[in-house]
C-alpha cells in the first residue's frame, strides 16, 4: 500500500476536516492539499463538495 493509495477508503476524522477546512479558507490548490492530507484529489474534491465547500473558498 502506498501512501496515496485510493482503494483503501479511510474515515474523514474530525481534525482532518478541520484541516481541510483551513485549507479551503487559506486557498491552497485540491493537490495541494491531496499532499498535506495525504489522500487523492478525488476524495479532497467529493469531500469539500459533501461539505457543500470549493477550493479557495470564503467559509
Amino acid at each position: 500500500m502506498t501512501l496515496f493509495d485510493t482503494t483503501h477508503d479511510r474515515p474523514w476524522t474530525f481534525e482532518a476536516v478541520q484541516q481541510l477546512l483551513e485549507l479551503a479558507r487559506e486557498h491552497v490548490p485540491a493537490p495541494v492539499m491531496s499532499l498535506k492530507l495525504c489522500r487523492s484529489i478525488g476524495a479532497i474534491h467529493a469531500k469539500l463538495a459533501e461539505l457543500g465547500v470549493s477550493p479557495g473558498s470564503e467559509l
